[in-house]
């Protein structure tokens, strides 16, 4: 078997070469008289003038002539330790993004609500259109209870008898446009509660950076308690 073939054949072969292709510029250090050095796993400490290949797993360092310590080079990584490092580095990133995220939101709260009227006249602008369109609703609601007595007191004239199509369809008609309103209703209330959560939310944290705390810095554990019921 050719020469070449025998090394390939050899186990750890393939991760020996690449780490000489990632430290290749090192490689020029063999003919500076520098020394390499490192523990094997057998605990053996090994010398070489060039990368030793028995500890590319393991720590390698790179020494002057007088002993002293030229730099390190760390162990080549397998795959699943790429794969850690880099797993890391993405956790890393998402927590620093996450940091400069908070403190840009608080940043912009402080910007918008130097004090707590500037506050409470946003809270009570948001909220304004929402008790308009409830008392709109509720109004049309009055309206068309008005508009189904007459014709409730229609009815009584067909006790036992099939009603008339016109009056029937005005009925249904009624019940379900009093059916829209109240969902309409409905929703526009839970509007009104997830508006005043949300204030809720951003004054409690207000009042923390009002006092002192930084932007950014974790929400205190006064914050972090059963909140009150939204205001409506």
């Amino acid at each position: 078997m050719p020469r070449t073939a025998r090394h390939a054949t050899r186990p750890g072969f393939g991760r020996v070469v690449a780490c000489v292709l990632a430290i290749a510029p090192l490689a020029a250090l063999a003919n500076n008289g520098t020394i390499f050095t490192c523990t094997d796993a057998q605990g053996r400490k090994l010398t070489s003038d060039r990368l030793i290949p028995e500890c590319t797993s393991r720590e390698q360092r790179v020494l002057n002539r007088d002993g002293s310590v030229q730099r390190v080079i760390p162990p080549t990584l397998t795959a699943e330790e790429r794969a850690d490092v880099e797993a890391r580095e993405q956790r890393r990133s998402a927590e620093l993004k996450a940091q400069q995220e908070a403190v840009r939101r608080d940043r912009n709260l402080l910007h918008r609500f130097p004090n707590e009227m500037a506050h409470r006249k946003a809270r009570e602008a948001a909220l304004d259109d929402v008790r308009k369109a409830v008392q709109a609703s509720e109004a049309r609601l009055a309206t068309l209870a008005s508009e189904r007595k007459p014709l409730v007191a229609e009815t009584e004239f067909y006790v036992g008898k099939k009603l008339p199509a016109a009056l029937k369809q005005q009925l249904d008609a009624n019940d379900a446009a009093t059916d829209a309103q109240k969902a309409l209703v409905q929703n526009q209330q839970s509007e009104i509660g997830r508006i005043n959560a949300l204030y809720d939310a951003e004054l409690a944290r207000l009042r923390q950076l009002w006092a002192g705390a930084t932007p950014g810095s974790p929400a205190s554990l006064a914050s972090q308690s059963t909140p009150k019921p939204a205001r409506q």
